[in-house]
């Protein structure tokens, strides 16, 4: 296959990215790409850059892009302002959601429906649709009544941005630390969201950033990267989310000869 049947194939392409953090070089050549239907497990220790990749390809104004290029479907994503990139198809559940008080889930979820889908959706046709996901999650009705993520445990806040996935049906869904604050039972519930959601979109791509093997367990990646220091160092499939299972990062970063300190920005991971 040419060099431009695989991009006009590719869905995400991220070629060498290199971005800043109030001056300070965080990502140092990413290279990856993700195409339809496929499921990518990003992973790697504190300080390595994971968070940042994501809020970047969001278009998040606090990281400076340096050099690289992100193509999605072959259109030029740095180039765009977030909520263009977000009508194109891009999601990202955040690690962190922000509560709203006074504005219900379904309120949300309606304005954020409108905002980023070319064709109007009437009220009736929306109602059915959030029914209908709501089922496919196996999230009780009242739930779409609450304001969004107010009062909400870890677990709602996420089985949350499980649902506003569901809704809007991205291309490409970027899960930054999904898995983080949850106890096995609710990591299990939004796991199986994830991957009824996967079965009812199967073009969609999915990008997972996680530090740990756990969510793993319940959704099986295509594709597994490592990221260290800014730069994709490993790239397989399932054996190496088990080789970390079974050695952690430590066998990795002595292999590069990097020591396993981490590292944070502003108290959260970059």
């Amino acid at each position: 296959m040419t060099t431009e049947a695989k991009t006009k194939q590719a869905t995400f392409q991220i070629e060498d990215l290199r971005v800043a953090v109030e001056g300070k070089p965080i990502l140092n050549g990413v290279t990856l790409t993700v195409n339809p239907g496929e499921v990518h497990a990003l992973m790697g220790p504190n300080g390595s850059g994971k968070s940042t990749l994501a809020n970047t390809l969001m278009g998040h104004p606090r990281y400076q892009v340096l050099g690289g290029t992100v193509l999605f479907q072959g259109e030029d994503l740095l180039a765009l302002p977030p909520d263009e990139r977000a009508r194109r198809g891009l999601f990202l559940a955040f690690q962190y959601p922000v509560s709203i008080p006074g504005v219900s889930m379904g309120n949300f979820l309606r304005a954020t429906v409108k905002a980023t889908q070319e064709k109007p959706v009437s009220a009736l046709e929306f109602r059915r649709t959030l029914t209908q996901k709501m089922e496919l999650l196996k999230m009780d009705p009242q739930f779409a009544t609450r304001s969004l993520n107010e009062g909400f445990s870890g677990g709602e806040k996420k089985r949350a941005e499980v649902l506003q996935m569901a809704m809007l049906q991205p291309k490409i869904a970027i899960m930054d630390e999904t898995d983080s604050g949850l106890d096995i039972d609710a990591l299990r519930i939004v796991a199986e969201g994830v991957n009824a959601i996967t079965q009812d979109n199967p073009e969609m791509g999915v990008l997972i950033i996680t530090h740990y093997q756990r969510i793993l367990n319940y959704i099986q990646p295509d594709f597994v990267h490592v990221l260290v220091q800014g730069r994709i160092v490993r790239s397989g499939g399932k054996e190496l989310v088990e080789r970390l299972e079974r050695e952690g990062y430590g066998t990795i970063l002595a292999e590069l000869g990097v020591e396993a300190a981490a590292e944070h920005t502003n108290g959260q991971e970059a």
